[in-house]
């Protein structure tokens, strides 16, 4: 066997290997021998030698000089640089410090401080998530289950039918119909190009619509509205995720414009905006349901799921005192006359005379209000109770039933009338000026005198013609329950000058409506008592019920005395030597009055080169009055008179309504009427007033 290197000899050989062990010195008794004295001898009772740790070369010391390495000595005694004290370190293990210096003079242990610190940031953050874990387990598990079921839940509302609108015998103005409006989440939508192409055809909507629609990023999309039901049943079938279906009702108008300013219109979102649409919203609306129902991911109904829902009340029923059949003709009349070139606005009204019920009323141009929101907006509203203008004439009756009224006059007094009168710094003249005509009171009424009516109202006086005025209903809403109503235009009498109080009296300086016209001789037409007009005869809910609005109170203008002196004076306006024969109507006696009034020209806010305002109201028949008929046109270019234009719109229509409601003809003949002094009999004649 051969000898075994000593490691002494493996470091002069220059062997690398790395020692097993490394021990550092401890101190011996002087008298032991050298640890490591006899590295080879097997059996030796000292411990075993520990070769020493090879000892990479040192890089030169900083100084630059090069390091040298004692060598060691052979028989194991100490080497120079030993510690003093004779102590050496095993092996040829050289300390790079010197003895006693260490890196620190402390262990490496954790203060206490420390240690608690560390033990919070890790307890606190424990006892957070368990006191967590406790709240949502123990605590809040019962509500975190409910809060989870109301996510699946979706709350969809169930509109109620809007009711409809019916005339006087149920045939609709306009009814609400079922549909749906078709929306989508696109979230929840798995291939937005096969769903696309699955709705086109169903929807009417081009494929590259649907598809951008169903692609979008949002969570809400309209993809169609108003689709009818089957359509509906037909995309449910498909079971598309992400596909759902809103209430969104159509609201029909089947007789189109007829009617359609009354009954008005409604926005996309169904609320009335216009007319009865809108005066009667909160009835017509009805009151929406609720359907609370469990849906899964993909937003469909959950088979066993929850299924709660609360049902709609549909919206109530308004029956109008409007007749189809004469708003119908009414309205064909109208726009014939706005027809003739010189025209730009028609209005009529026909009211019942003893009950104040409007049968028809409305203007050209009118609208359809399923084409309300591409009409122009000035066209949207009802001028029969909106727009107001100087009636001229037809002013007369009620300054001449002021005149009876008071006693100021007969029917057979006379006045001797010149063709003009001084009315402060102004001059009144009659539609031609003339020489003094010796005319009865029903004359100036026949020949429509301005200055014989003047005359009479200074005879009556300033404050008593507006009491009566006002009474008649002039200068105040009729009440007749339509949105955007105007009530007139009259200045207190106290405040009138005097070019001023000649112009009231014939019609002039004052302006109304022309339902408050209408109002004013159905006053006359029921014997002085003024009803005042309504529109809307009865309100049927759902379950039946029917309610009736309160009437309003009516109201004695003048005695029925006065009343029938009227009705004789203004039948001989239609009469021979009167202003409108072309208001006469076979079999029937008429009673009327004609207007033409100049027309404020919007353009300088004066009269000049602003055109008439031509009228005429009437009743009929004239020995029993049934219906009232006013009729007014605006001709900003023409000349011509009431009795000229006004008179046969007027007798068109109230032959209608008086051959459709059945109203027998006159039994009497028309009476004589004394117009000039030579046509009362005798000592009959009457003095002029004041005499």
């Amino acid at each position: 066997m051969a000898p075994r290197d000593t490691p002494r000899d493996r470091r002069r050989d220059g062997g690398r290997e790395r020692p097993r062990e490394l021990h550092r010195d401890r101190p011996r008794d002087p008298g032991a021998p050298a640890r490591g004295a006899e590295p080879g001898r097997r059996g030796s009772t000292a411990a075993r030698a520990v070769p020493p740790r090879a000892v990479p070369p040192r890089t030169a010391p900083r100084d630059g000089a090069p390091r040298s390495r004692p060598a060691p000595l052979r028989d194991g005694g100490p080497r120079a640089g030993t510690p003093r004290g004779g102590a050496s370190r095993s092996g040829a293990f050289v300390p790079r410090r010197a003895e006693g210096r260490r890196h620190s003079g402390r262990t490496l242990t954790v203060g206490a401080t420390r240690f608690r610190w560390g033990l919070v940031l890790v307890v606190i953050p424990l006892l957070l998530v368990t006191g967590k874990l406790v709240l949502l387990q123990g605590v809040d598990s019962a509500d975190l289950a409910l809060r989870a079921e109301q996510d699946r839940l979706a709350d969809v509302p169930i509109g109620a039918l809007r009711g409809a609108i019916v005339d006087r015998d149920g045939n609709p103005f306009a009814y609400t119909v079922d549909a749906s409006r078709v929306t989508s989440d696109p979230t929840l939508v798995e291939d937005p190009e096969r769903t696309a192409l699955a709705l086109t055809a169903l929807l009417d909507v081009p494929v590259a619509e649907l598809t951008e629609l169903l692609g979008g990023d949002g969570r809400y999309v309209v993809l169609a509205r108003r689709v009818p039901p089957q359509t509906v049943d037909a995309i449910e079938e498909l079971g598309l995720p992400g596909i759902f279906f809103e209430d969104d009702p159509v609201r029909l108008y089947p007789v189109g414009v007829v009617g359609g300013q009354v009954v008005g219109f409604t926005g996309r979102d169904g609320d009335g905006l216009g007319g009865v649409e809108l005066r009667f919203d909160d009835v017509l609306a009805g009151t929406d349901g609720r359907r609370r129902v469990e849906v899964g991911s993909g937003g469909n109904p959950i088979p066993s799921g929850i299924d709660e829902s609360t049902p709609a009340t549909d919206g109530s029923t308004v029956e109008l005192t409007i007749d189809q059949d004469v708003q119908f003709v009414m309205e064909q009349r109208l726009a014939a006359a706005c027809a003739d070139g010189a025209t730009t606005r028609a209005s009529a009204v026909v009211l019942d005379a003893h009950t104040g019920e409007v049968v028809a009323m409305g203007s050209c141009p009118g609208y359809d209000p399923a084409q309300a929101g591409s009409t122009d907006p000035d066209l949207l509203g009802n001028p029969v109770v909106s727009d107001v203008f100087e009636p001229g004439s037809v002013m007369k009756a009620v300054t001449l039933a002021a005149a009876l009224e008071e006693g100021a006059a007969t029917p057979d007094t006379v006045l001797s009338v010149d063709g003009h009168i001084q009315a402060g710094d102004v001059v009144v003249t009659d539609a031609h000026d003339h020489a003094p005509v010796d005319w009865t009171v029903t004359g100036i009424l026949a020949k429509s005198s301005n200055v014989g009516t003047i005359m009479l109202a200074r005879e009556v006086g300033d404050a008593t013609l507006e009491r009566y005025l006002r009474a008649f209903g002039i200068g105040e809403q009729t009440g007749v329950g339509l949105p955007g109503e105007s009530g007139g235009i009259l200045e207190d009498s106290a405040d009138w000058t005097e070019s001023r109080a000649a112009n009231v009296p014939i019609g002039q300086g004052v302006s109304v409506t022309t339902l408050q016209m209408a109002s004013v001789y159905q006053a006359l037409a029921n014997d002085g008592v003024r009803v005042p007009p309504r529109v809307v005869s009865s309100v049927t809910a759902p379950d039946g019920t029917v309610t009736t609005p309160d009437p309003a109170e009516p109201t004695r203008v003048v005695s029925e005395a006065t009343a029938d002196d009227l009705a004789y004076m203004l039948e001989a306006v239609v009469g021979p030597g009167g202003t409108a024969p072309l208001a006469q109507i076979e079999g029937y006696r008429v009673a009327g009055k004609t207007g033409t009034a100049q027309r404020a020209n919007p353009e300088c806010g004066c009269y000049e080169g602003g055109g008439y305002v031509t009228t005429f109201v009437g009743f009929a028949p004239a020995d029993d009055p049934q219906y009232v008929v006013a009729v007014d046109l605006e001709r900003p270019t023409s000349s011509a008179e009431g009795g000229q234009v006004a008179a046969p719109v007027f007798a068109d229509v109230m032959r209608f309504v008086l051959t459709d409601a059945g109203v027998v003809p006159s039994g009497t003949d028309r009476p004589d009427f004394a117009i000039l002094r030579e046509d009362l009999p005798g000592a009959a004649a009457g003095a002029p007033a004041g005499d």
